[in-house]
C-alpha cells in the first residue's frame, strides 16, 4: 500500500465515528483503534497516533515507533477458551447487535436451536450492517458479548453445541 493511500485512510477513519477499523492487503495489516493506528508488516509493527496524524496529513508529518511483531494477535487473546462446543467468531471489527432494531426481539437466545446459514446477529462496521450467520447446526449455549458492544476481528461471539 502506498504511503499516500495510508495517510488518506488514516484521515478518513479519524474523521469518522469509528472506534475500531481493520484492513488487510497481502502482507500489510492495518488496525486502527481508539485513536491509535497499528500497521503490521512481516518484520515490524508501527504505531501512529491517528488524532495527531489527521491534521498533519497535508504536511505529511507523523511520529512512528517500530516494535517487533508478536506471533499472537490481540483478537486471539480475546477469544474465549471454550471446552465444549464450537465458537462463532466475528468476521470483522465493529459493533455487535443481537437484534435487527432496538425494539425487536434478538435473533437468537441461549437455548435456541440454529441451522447453518441462519442469521444470528449483526456487526455494524463503517455504517454498514453485516449479517452474521451461524456456521454450524446446533444449540446456542452461550452469547459471549453484550448487545451494542464493540467486537474485534476473530473475537468469539457465540458458543454452539
Amino acid at each position: 500500500m502506498e504511503y499516500n493511500h495510508i495517510l488518506e485512510l488514516i484521515k478518513t477513519v479519524s474523521e469518522s465515528n469509528l472506534t475500531n477499523f481493520h484492513y488487510e492487503e497481502g502482507n500489510v495489516k492495518i488496525h486502527m483503534s481508539s485513536g491509535d493506528v497499528v500497521m503490521m508488516d512481516p518484520g515490524f509493527t508501527t504505531t501512529v497516533n491517528a488524532e495527531a496524524v489527521a491534521p498533519a496529513v497535508q504536511s505529511v508529518a507523523a511520529e512512528t515507533v517500530a516494535q517487533p511483531v508478536s506471533e499472537e494477535t490481540s483478537a486471539a487473546d480475546k477469544k474465549s477458551a471454550v471446552s465444549n462446543g464450537k465458537t462463532i467468531n466475528s468476521p470483522l471489527v465493529g459493533t455487535f447487535y443481537a437484534a435487527p432494531s432496538e425494539d425487536a426481539e434478538p435473533f437468537v437466545k441461549v437455548g435456541d436451536r440454529v441451522k447453518k446459514g441462519q442469521i444470528i446477529a449483526i456487526v455494524e462496521a463503517m455504517k454498514l450492517m453485516n449479517e452474521i450467520e451461524s456456521e454450524y447446526d446446533g444449540v446456542i449455549t452461550e452469547i459471549l458479548v453484550d448487545n451494542a458492544s464493540g467486537v474485534e476481528y476473530g473475537e468469539a461471539l457465540f458458543v454452539v453445541e
